[in-house]
């Protein structure tokens, strides 16, 4: 009788711990975090379902906003962003890649054998070639379509439009289930990086908890 009555007791007690979170939950508003497009979907998408802190809502962008419009925002550069705290996450990489069908039977044992391809345009290809050890070639052929984003850039290089200078580290399972190939051992690593930036006068311990996982997923991803 005296364990059938202890049971009741601790059963209303978790009743009420349980009605209280959720009354908590319900009042308290999700954390704002915004990040660009391909970020968010080749590196976020992946881990935040494991993150049950807080409810998080995305906005997608890839420019840095008003601070007042976000909580944390994942951008790129070099850091130094004015009344906002910075937590290192990745450093921006690159190398490029194609598709199978587009490289064929041919190798591509020199950078300079690029000249041969068409390639997707990005504000970093003659910084891979110096980085690869040569001279940008002269003649290289640029796809008419300049696209927004790197997802679109490996969608079109994912259909054999031509050569994509991307991320090893974002676009690692085009690499793995081999619909790109990346036949250089040349990849361009920073000095840009990926940031989460929170509010340097944003009291709330949340953001800082988001950031501070956000980096040790880095951590454990390097």
């Amino acid at each position: 009788a005296a364990a059938s009555t202890l049971a009741a007791r601790v059963r209303e007690a978790l009743y009420g711990i349980a009605d209280a979170l959720t009354e908590f939950q319900a009042t308290t508003p999700p954390l704002r975090l915004t990040a660009p497009p391909t970020f968010a979907s080749r590196w976020l998408a992946p881990r935040l379902a494991r993150y049950a802190a807080s409810s998080i809502e995305i906005d997608v962008s890839a420019d840095l906003r008003d601070p007042c419009a976000f909580d944390v925002a994942i951008r790129t550069g070099r850091g130094g962003w004015p009344g906002l705290e910075e937590y290192r996450l990745t450093p921006v990489d690159a190398t490029p890649m194609l598709a199978p069908s587009l490289l064929g039977t041919r190798l591509l044992d020199d950078a300079r054998a690029l000249a041969g391809f068409e390639l997707m345009p990005h504000p970093d290809w003659e910084r891979w070639f110096a980085e690869a050890g040569c001279e940008t070639p002269p003649d290289l052929r640029f796809a008419a379509v300049d696209y927004p984003t790197h997802e679109l850039d490996a969608n079109a290089a994912v259909a054999g439009l031509g050569v994509a200078l991307l991320s090893p580290s974002l676009f690692r399972p085009l690499l793995a289930s081999g619909q790109l190939v990346a036949p250089f051992s040349c990849i361009l690593s920073g000095p840009a990086w990926h940031f989460a930036l929170v509010r340097a006068d944003d009291a709330r311990l949340a953001p800082r908890q988001l950031c501070a996982w956000l980096h040790e997923q880095a951590q454990e991803a390097a």
